[in-house]
């Protein structure tokens, strides 16, 4: 612990002490096994998906393009977070540097943003492809689809920007131990010497303004792709439809159930692991199950990464073959 006396931040709190879960070092070492378990599956998986967008031409379409950005999205998600964690179940002093924590409180929240975005863009895809199929060709061009995914990393790097700067600002001279696994504002704001309402009520009302309109945005769309899917005269056609929309919905209550829990109700009302089970859901569990969700219930996706599977064999039995032709 790094605590020297009054001033600004610079002199005083260098370093902050993430407790994450505080156990015995057997547990930690197992949910360090754990936890790296799922880190890699979540790896693989939204990794597999890039693979067959990038690879299928079938799937160089805006609903796939969108979902590879997402895939990618999740795989930067989960590293703005769980290595440090990982790291720290294994530390003897869980410290992370002044610089390092704000670092990692920007890009966690910045991807949960573009998250938000890339959802709602998500969401209007589907909603154009089906409430006007005639016109989606012309309207969602390569070009539109290429600076809609633009405009959700940008948007989304963006808009937790200003909090981030202004929580950094606050003086910090002790304590410096952090009740999570994470930076998060609300403990660093906590933390802070002096009183700080703006930076609070800042913090507070952009993020939860991103979650309450992504969110209406999305059960609009839906709402109106459903008032169309049902109109629908053959059930074949209703089955595709449903069954192409199904997995985003799942997707989206997955993240908006938690995420609302954390950031838009009263912080008040939880207790001190509340916070850490429902960050680590939206954190980890949530890019995990995505790939899965997404491969399960689109046939499309299924063959793609078939495909994917096939040329990876290709790929191993080539290699493996090599040492035997040299040596011979």
């Amino acid at each position: 612990m790094n605590i020297s006396g009054s001033g600004s931040h610079s002199e005083s709190v260098s370093e902050f002490i993430l407790l994450g879960f505080p156990c015995s070092r057997e547990i930690q070492v197992i949910l360090c096994m754990f936890f790296s378990i799922i880190y890699l599956l979540t790896l693989v998986g939204n990794g597999a998906i890039i693979c067959a967008v990038c690879w299928d031409q079938h799937l160089h379409t805006p609903m796939y393009i969108l979902l590879g950005n997402f895939a990618f999205l999740e795989i930067w998600y989960v590293n703005s977070t769980v290595p440090n964690t990982l790291v720290n179940f294994l530390s003897e002093t869980k410290a992370i540097s002044f610089t390092g924590c704000f670092l990692q409180l920007y890009f966690f929240f910045s991807m949960g943003s573009t998250e938000c975005f890339f959802l709602s863009a998500m969401s209007f895809d589907r909603y154009f492809a089906i409430c006007h199929p005639l016109h989606y060709a012309t309207v969602m061009t390569g070009q539109r689809c290429f600076n809609l995914v633009i405009s959700c990393w940008v948007c989304g790097f963006l808009w937790y920007l200003v909090p981030v700067i202004l929580i950094s600002r606050l003086p910090f001279c002790g304590p410096n131990v952090i009740d999570h696994f994470v930076c998060d504002s609300g403990p660093l704001l906590t933390l802070s010497c002096v009183p700080a309402p703006m930076s609070k009520l800042t913090s507070y009302t952009l993020s939860s303004l991103i979650i309450l309109l992504s969110f209406l945005f999305i059960l609009i769309s839906y709402a109106l792709v459903l008032l169309a899917v049902l109109r629908l005269p053959s059930a074949s056609s209703r089955h595709k439809a449903f069954s192409t929309c199904g997995s985003h919905l799942a997707v989206v209550l997955l993240f908006y159930g938690t995420i609302m829990v954390m950031h838009v109700s009263p912080g008040s009302s939880h207790s001190a692991l509340m916070p850490k089970m429902m960050t680590l859901f939206y954190a980890m569990v949530t890019p995990l199950f995505n790939p899965l969700i997404y491969c399960l219930r689109n046939k499309d996706m299924k063959n793609a990464l078939w495909k994917v599977l096939e040329k990876f064999k290709i790929s191993l039995k080539v290699f493996g073959s090599r040492p035997r032709r040299n040596m011979e």
